[in-house]
């Protein structure tokens, strides 16, 4: 039976591969994610993680395979084509607008895609209000939604970003070492965080922190040289000898 006729992934990556100049950052990758389920992907430096998200959210284009959302064919598409379809991606840095409240950001990420006289009425706005409020709580800031978000600190300025991205309700999203420069507490409640915002749609995330990892991860996939070394459970990818020697010998 051939894969691709399960019709149940949110993603479904096929034979993907992408060459720099020769080179294959990633080589022939098959990948899966189901609904509703946070993955993790792991890997030594130059494993081709990033590249994996750019060719999903058609930054980098591919040289040749499938990558299918929600059963629609991503690689045709431009960058804004993908967002609109419902992927949505969080960069290593934060791209907020730090002069503006915190919820002045959730509302200018509101998408609009209403026309123009729906945009104009009340009941829109309503709608919108509850939703920057729902946002706002789920993302641990409803009581700095006055706040200027260049005053907040450093874990509270990406969650915010992530909830620039709940916002447009996307049905993938893809997030980029999210914990990265954190404190303990603001990584735990990151954690606590991207649990809750799995529930409802596909999570995958990019992280080299193994504790972090083991405290979201229902699923890990392990990089290296552009090809999946490992994947499945994090307890089971922790003891594989190829993780370890990948690892370890780094």
């Amino acid at each position: 039976m051939n894969m691709s006729t399960n019709t149940d992934f949110t993603l479904a990556i096929e034979d993907l591969t992408v060459s720099f100049d020769g080179f294959k950052a990633v080589d022939s990758l098959n990948f899966y994610l189901d609904r509703n389920e946070l993955h993790v992907v792991i890997g030594p430096n130059g494993a081709g993680k990033t590249t994996v998200l750019d060719l999903i959210c058609g930054k980098t284009k591919s040289t040749s395979g499938s990558i299918k959302f929600l059963n629609k064919e991503l690689t045709s598409l431009s960058e804004h084509e993908i967002v609109r379809a419902g992927v949505g991606r969080k960069f290593q840095t934060p791209s907020i607008y730090e002069n503006l409240s915190v919820m002045e950001n959730l509302e200018v990420s509101y998408p609009r895609g209403r026309g123009v006289f729906g945009s104009l009425m009340f009941k829109h706005d309503d709608e919108v209000h509850s939703k920057i409020l729902d946002v706002a709580k789920q993302i641990m800031l409803e009581d700095a939604l006055d706040t200027e978000a260049g005053l907040l600190s450093h874990g509270q300025k990406q969650w915010l970003e992530i909830g620039m991205l709940l916002i447009q309700d996307p049905q993938l999203l893809m997030l980029d070492e999210p914990v990265a420069g954190m404190s303990v507490k603001e990584r735990e409640q990151t954690a606590e965080l991207l649990n809750k915002i799995s529930q409802g749609r596909s999570v995958l995330v990019i992280e080299h922190d193994m504790d972090f990892v083991a405290r979201i991860a229902h699923k890990v996939t392990v990089l290296h040289q552009g090809k999946i070394l490992a994947a499945g459970e994090m307890e089971e990818v922790q003891k594989d000898p190829k993780v370890i020697e990948v690892y370890l010998g780094h």
